[in-house]
């Protein structure tokens, strides 16, 4: 009996043991998840940034590169930062810490263009986190798109908190869920929701106020001071 209880015990601890292992492991990939692959894509972010204000320093003309980044988000709700703006919103693209903006389902408008809305994506956990705070984002917030040669600022006029990841009429030119019926020109901020999920996604909706020029000391809008 007493040998009986002996091999009880020694299975009950070891598999106490492998419990605990597991849950380290378990500890260590969280860690990795939503810690160093921040770390990662802030350091890979920060060096294209660089190339990009590089590219911009260079004498000729070109507000737009789509290959290495058109452009920085700003958004004071967010907290101090920018954002590296690039073409896609595959992982491959928004794993190195960046925003992308929509090729499809719908294509996506670019600032400059008349009408038409600039649809973006980051993600909101891992991987840089650029839309972590989404949620801060309220009616009359401001949204700052910086271009080589224009500052770009658009208003918050609503949000989406919760829908589902195949609702794509968010990303229409008019994108009339937002409550608006005539081509303007809109920006849409998209990233997954809840925190630490992919189940839905959260939606924000700004529109144009106004455009300024660049000057030579790259003075930022009032809205960023």
């Amino acid at each position: 009996m007493a040998r009986a209880r002996n091999r009880i015990a020694g299975i009950i601890s070891v598999f106490g043991e492998l419990l605990i292992t597991a849950g380290l492991i378990l500890g260590l990939f969280v860690v990795y998840s939503l810690w160093w692959t921040n770390v990662l894509a802030d350091r890979a972010a920060d060096k294209e940034g660089d190339q990009v204000r590089d590219h911009w320093a260079a004498p000729g003309p070109g507000a737009l590169d789509t290959k290495d980044g058109i452009g920085f988000l700003h958004v004071p709700a967010f907290g101090d930062g920018e954002v590296l703006v690039k073409k896609g919103t595959d992982p491959k693209t928004l794993n190195n810490g960046v925003a992308g903006y929509y090729t499809e389902p719908v294509k996506s408008a670019l600032p400059q263009d008349e009408q038409g809305n600039f649809t973006l994506a980051a993600h909101r956990d891992g991987h840089g986190a650029k839309f972590h705070n989404i949620h801060k984002l309220k009616a009359g917030d401001p949204i700052v798109f910086e271009t080589k040669d224009t500052w770009y600022v658009y208003k918050v006029y609503e949000t989406l908190p919760e829908t589902t990841k195949f609702n794509v009429d968010v990303l229409q030119p008019v994108p009339k869920e937002s409550g608006r019926t005539k081509p303007g020109r809109y920006i849409t901020l998209t990233t997954c929701t809840p925190m630490y999920t992919s189940d839905y996604r959260y939606i924000v909706w700004g529109e144009l106020e106004r455009t300024e020029k660049v000057d030579a000391a790259r003075t930022p809008q009032a809205e960023l001071r």
